[in-house]
């Protein structure tokens, strides 16, 4: 019986979806928020990337390469639940951006039980910072760099003792953030944010890798295999997130 173009077709006729069809695109995932899962490894890591700006409440223009946190939050909250991800790397080449959104990131990254490890390539910059101290362990590589500066508003802003209290918090959480999950102290980096000497038309400080190591900022200086094999290490040492509940005799 010949069908026309609108005929109904029962279910029974409608081809059947293969395996690849069934599965998620995987590069579709990859663009959206690249994340990267390696399936064939030592460990199961998921790949994570922070890059361009931090975009947070306030769309940046299309051209702008930004890192939006409503995809980052549900995808860290994601990783924490998955029982075959045993460790997060995330890479950092980012120039900063919006503060409230790099901070909620970090928290979220440093609250979580999974092992995590940073790596700063390129850049590390302005909230970059506490996103790259977030991880339980941080590496940078010898060419990259890290701005320290104080917080920084765009737009209107009031001319009232208020807005300077404002700010004054703002770089306090942050300060609190950073010396809590590095070994920096509070007083090293005020100093840093108020530098008045390295940078033309602004104040703070730009650190190289090795500075940032030696300053307590970051760990220890690092490549891609050095970072993986830490993560590596966190994962066979730290207990599990997860352990298996205890079998208990049934009774009855």
């Amino acid at each position: 019986m010949q069908r026309n173009c609108g005929e109904y077709r029962p279910p029974e006729d409608l081809p059947e979806k293969t395996e690849t069809e069934a599965q998620p695109d995987e590069s579709a995932v990859t663009v959206e928020t690249g994340s990267v899962r390696p399936q064939d490894a030592r460990h199961l890591i998921h790949c994570l990337t922070v890059i361009g700006q931090v975009e947070g409440h306030f769309e940046l223009p299309s051209e702008n390469k930004t890192t939006k946190y409503e995809h980052i939050i549900p995808a860290l909250v994601a990783i924490e639940q998955d029982r075959s991800i045993e460790g997060l790397l995330i890479i950092l080449n980012t120039v900063g951006g919006d503060v409230e959104a790099g901070l909620a990131i970090a928290e979220l990254i440093a609250g979580m039980k999974t092992p995590t490890v940073s790596l700063v390539v390129g850049g590390g910059h302005s909230i970059g910072v506490p996103l790259s101290v977030s991880a339980m362990r941080s590496y940078i590589v010898p060419s990259a760099s890290m701005t320290v500066h104080p917080v920084r508003m765009n737009g209107t802003v009031l001319g009232v003792p208020q807005s300077l209290t404002y700010i004054d918090r703002i770089q306090e959480r942050i300060i609190r953030f950073v010396t809590r999950r590095s070994r920096i102290t509070a007083e090293d980096f005020r100093r840093l944010m108020t530098n008045t000497e390295e940078l033309a038309t602004d104040v703070g400080s730009v650190l190289s890798g090795q500075q940032a190591v030696d300053l307590g900022l970051i760990d220890r200086i690092g490549t891609l295999s050095d970072a993986i094999e830490g993560l590596y290490e966190l994962i066979e040492t730290l207990p599990p997130r997860y352990p298996e509940p205890k079998k208990g005799n049934n009774i009855g």
